[in-house]
């Protein structure tokens, strides 16, 4: 994972919360975490909309029409 020192100015009460809810100890870890789960969350926003296109497609009608078939 590459590193860069970036002096920037933070929240410090923002810093302290996502600290108290990542459970992370150090600026460093507070911010590098929070980035992570930015990334997360837009990976999850995309496959949320995936699946909502596949939804539209109707790739998953068998499932709505056949019960047993999503019960196995």
């Amino acid at each position: 994972m590459a590193m860069a020192k970036t002096p920037i100015e933070i929240d410090e009460q923002a810093l302290v919360t996502a600290a108290e809810v990542l459970g992370t100890k150090t600026r460093t870890d507070t911010v590098n975490v929070a980035l992570r789960e930015v990334g997360k969350r837009l990976e999850r926003l995309h496959a949320l909309a995936r699946l909502g296109e596949m939804a539209d497609a109707g790739d998953f009608a068998e499932f709505l029409d056949n019960k047993a078939a999503y019960r196995q």
